[in-house]
């Protein structure tokens, strides 16, 4: 992997992880489309890459939310062994993160070979790009948006978390599935995207840290620099995406994340139907 090619997929991670597109369709994607040796194929480097660079983006999220996670933190290990303090809104709020996580934790631990050896196809990937960027845009369209994140319950949080559960298919998106269901619920645009990210933490940072474990050993030399590379761009543009997406929810609908979901499945539908990209 050479530093210009690191440097794309970089880029290519710390502007989708965020957004409800998927990042992991579009690495792979550009993987295919650069022949990125060890990328270019279904081997354990790509496991290793991925892995590595998501978790430069989950350090981007980590700085962004420092102060939110460190009260909720402190919320919660008070009201453990103080049940005085149990009433605390962040004492609940750190629950309602932890159940929120459980689902994809279950699932990803369960059915984690199959997804990585049977799923990670790019016909796959066209089809969920496509569908689930319709399910984002009837939930933008139908749900009534007047729910704030301090409205969460033990429900609502679930829900979320059935929706990150989802993102362990790849081109679904783990934001995007989340807030998908978190505007059914009612959530508006802007807690729905924040409450996604929280409960995201601890789902990618677990995930992340195991696959390094298992696999960083398949990264050859030459594709250590252009990881390296790629995880340090992956955070300073994630933390940008993450400011700048929580400011446009404010105002800003799903509608341009869906159009440009359906039109990179429809144009990996084209490839792979004529031969241009391998599946």
């Amino acid at each position: 992997m050479s530093f210009i090619q690191g440097l794309i997929l970089g880029l290519i991670q710390g502007l989708t992880e965020f957004l409800p597109i998927s990042s992991s369709a579009h690495v792979q994607i550009a993987s295919e489309l650069m022949q990125v040796p060890g990328l270019s194929d279904k081997n354990s480097a790509t496991t290793a890459f991925v892995a590595t660079i998501q978790l430069g983006t989950e350090a981007a999220v980590l700085l962004y939310f420092a102060k939110d996670i460190w009260r909720l933190l402190s919320a919660f290990f008070v009201g453990i062994f103080n049940s005085k303090k149990r009433n605390n809104a962040d004492y609940r709020m750190a629950w309602y993160v932890i159940i929120g996580s459980i689902p994809v934790a279950l699932v990803g631990l369960i059915f984690k070979h199959f997804i990585e050896t049977t799923v990670r196809n790019l016909w796959v990937i066209a089809m969920t790009m496509i569908v689930f960027g319709l399910v984002l845009l009837v939930a933008d369209r139908i749900g009534n948006k007047e729910k704030s994140i301090k409205e969460l319950t033990f429900g609502s949080a679930m829900l979320f978390g059935i929706g990150q559960m989802l993102a362990v298919i790849p081109g679904v998106s783990r934001s995007g599935a989340s807030i998908s269901f978190g505007l059914f619920a009612g959530f508006n645009r802007a807690a729905a995207a924040r409450f996604s990210f929280l409960i995201g933490i601890p789902a990618v940072l677990a995930s992340g840290l195991l696959e390094f474990k298992d696999s960083y050993h398949n990264l050859d030399s030459a594709s250590l620099s252009g990881t390296l590379v790629a995880t340090v761009t992956s955070f300073v543009v994630g933390y940008f995406v993450v400011a700048g997406l929580l400011k446009y929810l404010n105002k800003g609908s799903f509608v341009p994340f869906v159009i440009w979901r359906v039109l990179v499945g429809i144009a990996l539908i084209a490839m792979l139907s004529n031969g241009v990209i391998a599946a």
